[in-house]
């Protein structure tokens, strides 16, 4: 029932609060209680970080510069998708960053911070993540099976047509891979609409499956989410064990003000449940094109699960306000 109470809640109220404004691209981490965001800024100059002791919290907190980028040189282009990870003792931030002299040609680059706090100390450029091809590349995200760290990122095939597809690849150190192995590209009709596209992997661990969600089409109203998975014993660098469903698992919905929503993160709040942490617009209309466009907002939506053990990421639903109050528990019984 309070599953029920809650959509009709949402449904009734599609213009809630967004989690945070003009954050695209969003990424929240969870460690040792406490809560840690990134994202992409509209001037796409610089690498964000908050932190707070709850997920709600990171609507109000302070927001620190952890890199900015240099005047000149190969990391003077555009700043996309930051993510920041814990790895082996030391914070990794993965972000896209172009040159001065091509501003769109990004490129996968990693900087690390020994702090024990990663919005403190310094943080280091340890140099370009080493993919097969020195070509366009961005979005890069983990994946760790056991004991082994994999790569999952999106970057444009010499000799190809469509703009990035995904591939996977074991990390062997801070900028070094394995093989890499591609694991979705897009053919799909709603994969290609405006530009044909594989982008924003995010990884979630659930009921024996590695779920990956990636974002397609152009950066408009067409932006759309969609599901990849794989057995979580499975040998992750054999294409055959990688599955995609044929339809996107969150589109544009004008009912609940929801446009273009795509290139999401995963997260727990406090009371332990799933929450997809993603960007959208509230509106179709675009201030000039979708880059120039600043209003790609942070959301939260409340993933629910199915009895197959797949994600059902609420189409038809709204999204959660940032007000923890506003949370309501998800019940163990779905009829």
């Amino acid at each position: 029932m309070t599953r029920y109470l809650l959509l009709a809640a949402l449904l009734a109220a599609p213009a809630l609060a967004e989690f945070i404004p003009q954050r695209a691209d969003p990424w929240v981490l969870e460690k040792d209680g406490h809560y840690y965001f990134t994202a992409s800024v509209p001037s796409f100059d610089k690498v964000v970080l908050r932190k707070a002791n709850s997920l709600a919290g990171l609507a109000q907190a302070s927001e620190i510069t952890a890199w900015q980028r240099p005047a000149e040189g190969k990391l003077a282009g555009f700043v996309w998708a930051p993510e920041l990870h814990y790895l082996d003792g030391h914070w990794y931030l993965l972000v896209a960053v172009g040159s001065q002299q091509s501003p769109f040609q990004v490129r996968t680059q990693v900087l690390t911070n020994s702090a024990a706090d990663p919005t403190q100390g310094q943080w280091q450029w340890q140099g370009q993540m080493q993919t097969q091809w020195d070509s366009f590349n961005l979005d890069a995200t983990l994946l760790q099976q056991g004991d082994r760290h994999y790569l999952i990122w999106a970057q444009h095939p010499p000799g190809k047509a469509y703009n990035s597809a995904l591939y996977i690849a074991q990390l062997t150190g801070p900028t070094q891979l394995g093989p890499q192995t591609l694991i979705s590209e897009p053919t799909l009709s709603w994969e290609t609409v405006g530009y044909a596209v594989n982008e924003g992997p995010a990884v979630l661990q659930r009921n024996g499956k590695f779920l990956v969600t990636f974002s397609a089409s152009a950066t408009d109203a067409n932006y759309a989410m969609g599901l990849l998975w794989a057995d979580e014993d499975a040998d992750l660098l054999d294409p055959a064990s990688w599955h995609k469903l044929a339809k996107p698992v969150l589109s544009t919905n004008a009912k609940v003000k929801r446009f273009g929503p795509g290139h999401n993160s995963f997260t727990r709040d406090k009371q332990g449940r799933d929450i997809l942490v993603y960007h959208a617009r509230y509106q179709a209309e675009l201030q000039g094109s979708p880059l120039e466009d600043p209003n790609r907002d942070a959301r939260l939506k409340l993933i629910h699960w199915q009895a197959d053990g797949m994600p059902d990421f609420g189409q038809d639903e709204g999204d959660l306000p940032a007000s923890p109050q506003a949370l309501v528990e998800e019940p163990k019984d779905r009829r």
